[in-house]
């Protein structure tokens, strides 16, 4: 039943989302993939991920890339392909450019280029608020930490070198975490309007969450839908400014149906010759932005 009111529809499209590719048969999941293919040469093939599909299986997922690999390297190739090969990770919620491997080989070579930072990453996000400054470069360690609640559960949270001393507003230097993760996020502000702005980003490191936790925590501006950064010590639905909730045409009870607006742009590959690869944010993505009136950038 497909509601009449474009609102509704637009409620049912994003609350489908997460859902669609976890009922499919991996079968027509790998062929999704393979549509969804932006390059390919005889050591990598680049997708263009969607959203809502992890890459790793775990408790109650029915599909995830790395099961599908070996189908998608057939369909890619040939029958005698061996499975293709997973390079580095983006979170379920996160859509955009994604290297995999044609050979062990070719995917020990690739990590290697993310683990010693020479690959650069480029990513857009639609976050609530302003980046104060609009341009800058986060470095603050990342730690994961058990939340207190009454449902108790895991998140990544800051762990500063340095905190204002509320005495005489001197800065001090804290003792280090031992199992905190340098992390570092250069940002820049693309557009702001209905009290949203659209930044791009650069992670220089590769923490778990990283640039989630950095706007929210660090800039504080949560990106948009992302439901387990917007608060700390409650599993709660974000809370959205009035004029944001009036431009999307949302109820704040509806908010929970927001996906998370995080989209891996651009990555540039130095492989011999440095491969450069964009992928055009989702649909949902360009949707909310009109809605914002928020300007998607021409380059």
């Amino acid at each position: 039943q497909i509601p009449k009111d474009p609102t509704q529809r637009w409620l049912q499209e994003l609350a489908g989302l997460s859902q669609q590719l976890q009922q499919v048969h991996p079968n027509v999941l790998a062929k999704i993939l393979k549509e969804r293919t932006v390059y390919q040469n005889e050591e990598i093939v680049v997708i263009d991920k969607p959203y809502g599909l992890p890459v790793h299986g775990g408790p109650g997922i029915k599909n995830c890339i790395a099961d599908v690999l070996p189908i998608l390297a057939k369909m890619l190739e040939n029958m005698k392909a061996e499975p293709l090969h997973l390079c580095h990770r983006l979170d379920k919620e996160t859509t955009g450019v994604m290297v995999l491997a044609r050979s062990k080989e070719a995917a020990e070579k690739i990590r290697q280029l993310f683990k010693t930072r020479q690959v650069e990453k480029i990513y857009w996000a639609i976050v609530l608020g302003n980046p104060d400054p609009v341009e800058g470069v986060v470095e603050i360690p990342i730690v994961e930490k058990e939340v207190q609640s009454h449902q108790s559960h895991y998140k990544m949270t800051l762990a500063p070198n340095y905190r204002l001393c509320p005495e005489d507003g001197k800065v001090v230097r804290v003792r280090r975490n031992r199992s905190a993760e340098r992390a570092v996020t250069r940002y820049r502000r693309l557009g702001a309007a209905s009290a949203c702005s659209l930044l791009e980003l650069q992670p220089i490191t590769g923490v778990k969450h990283q640039i989630r936790v950095h706007l929210a925590y660090g800039l504080g501006c949560p990106i948009l839908g992302d439901h387990k950064y917007s608060h700390w010590s409650k599993l709660a639905p974000q809370k959205l400014p009035e004029l944001t909730l009036r431009r999307l045409k949302l109820e704040q009870s509806k908010a929970r149906h927001l996906p998370l607006h995080l989209h891996a742009h651009r990555l540039c590959l130095p492989l011999g010759q440095p491969l450069d690869f964009v992928c055009k944010p989702p649909l949902f993505f360009q949707k909310t932005l009109r809605k914002l009136e928020l300007d998607i950038p021409k380059d």
